[in-house]
């Protein structure tokens, strides 16, 4: 991987960089991706993107693959992160992104992780593994949730034993992107500015 793999946005003297991954089934550059990205980038925050070989596979010749394999997935980030470990980095995604992170987080160079619709479990199974490794913890964590997330509601996560270096800030009525029903009186484009606001004051 080399930097012109990446999708840079901000200012690229800012000192604060976030390398935000993208979920298991969109690219970087997601209608959601970008919606957020730009929102972050007006909290002056610098962004890079990038994708794991599946993905970048899928974009160069349409084929849809799974995701790859936890350890070539966590060679990526790590190639991601080998590039900027000279800035004020955090680092964390979208769903499987994020999760992948938080995989990561005895990296001395990364001051924080950032999760945005945590996946704590597949739709309607237990977390088994998902979850241990947050219990003890020791990198300062945000977790951006929506109470309904079919992964991770807040009824459920709040009954997980998860370390108190994760901090979760629940969007009402939000689904695993963070999307609220019309019903509930919010909107996306609302709940990512919370999320974005919430992100800010984190690095900040």
């Amino acid at each position: 991987m080399n930097k012109k793999d990446l999708l840079i946005d901000g200012k690229k003297s800012n000192q604060n960089y976030f390398i935000l991954a993208h979920g298991a089934g969109a690219p970087m550059d997601s209608d959601w991706m970008n919606q957020i990205v730009e929102k972050l980038v007006q909290k002056d925050i610098t962004v890079v993107r990038f994708e794991f070989p599946y993905m970048n596979e899928r974009r160069h010749n349409g084929k849809k693959r799974p995701p790859n394999t936890k350890k070539v997935l966590l060679q990526t980030w790590m190639d991601a992160i080998t590039l900027f470990k000279d800035k004020n980095l955090y680092i964390g995604g979208k769903s499987m992104g994020g999760r992948m992170a938080t995989l990561l987080e005895d990296l001395s160079m990364v001051k924080g992780i950032i999760c945005l619709g945590f996946p704590f479990h597949a739709p309607g199974k237990e977390p088994n593994d998902r979850i241990a490794h947050l219990e003890d913890f020791k990198k300062k964590t945000l977790i951006l949730q929506g109470t309904r997330d079919s992964m991770g509601n807040k009824e459920e996560v709040l009954q997980y034993n998860l370390s108190k270096k994760i901090k979760i800030h629940w969007l009402e009525d939000g689904d695993h992107s963070l999307k609220p029903r019309v019903k509930s009186g919010h909107t996306l484009d609302q709940h990512l500015d919370e999320a974005v606001k919430e992100i800010q004051k984190f690095i900040k």
